[in-house]
């Protein structure tokens, strides 16, 4: 079996590209993910910089491709990403809340819920009131998600999945892991993902 991780934060557009892409991926080569929630701005703000200087002073040909490209890979994703009114955005409670619902096994449909709530219909996911409707709908305990999100071993867990990102090489979202150490960054990079695990089989 082939270990593939993912270490994410619903953030990210590109990281909503990459989350069912890779999901498909997995079940149609028969493996299991193990996903790790992260902190993104944590990320930046310790080793990866470039990114705010970056928004505060883009190059208007880059940002406008980019906005293209995004659009792009949204129809071949077939998802809907319409830009959020707030960006970047806070999204620890949301990710604390990945964390907590991981062992419960709930963690997948809440991630894609979030990612619909902020990347499709453009919802502040900072807030709590567009988080309660996610978990209604899902059958998750309002008082029990908000309660968890704050204990210090959920914020402790986070922590400690952002600093093994880094320190395992990782500077964004997504970061994908093959077999431990053979990093993969970005949406974009499910062939090389499909490869690896290929050869992973064959050797």
């Amino acid at each position: 079996m082939t270990t593939i991780e993912c270490f994410f934060d619903c953030s990210s557009p590109w990281t909503y590209l990459g989350f069912d892409s890779l999901i498909k991926l997995a079940d149609e080569l028969g493996e299991t993910i193990t996903w790790k929630p992260i902190m993104v701005g944590g990320v930046f703000n310790t080793i990866n910089p470039t990114v705010y200087a970056s928004r505060q002073q883009p190059v208007p040909q880059k940002a406008s491709y980019m906005r293209k490209d995004l659009q792009d890979w949204a129809r071949h994703c077939d998802v809907e990403i319409n830009w959020p009114k707030v960006f970047p955005v806070n999204s620890v409670k949301a990710m604390r809340g990945c964390v907590w619902l991981l062992p419960q096994g709930k963690m997948v449909p809440f991630a894609r819920a979030v990612f619909e709530s902020y990347w499709r219909d453009g919802n502040d996911i900072s807030q709590d009131g567009h988080l309660a409707p996610i978990l209604d709908r899902l059958g998750i305990d309002r008082d029990a998600f908000f309660t968890a999100i704050g204990q210090q071993e959920i914020k402790d867990a986070l922590r400690a999945n952002t600093d093994e990102v880094m320190a395992r090489g990782g500077f964004g979202s997504p970061t994908i892991f093959v077999n431990g150490d053979d990093m993969y960054f970005g949406n974009d990079r499910m062939p090389l993902i499909r490869d690896a695990i290929l050869r992973a089989r064959a050797a």
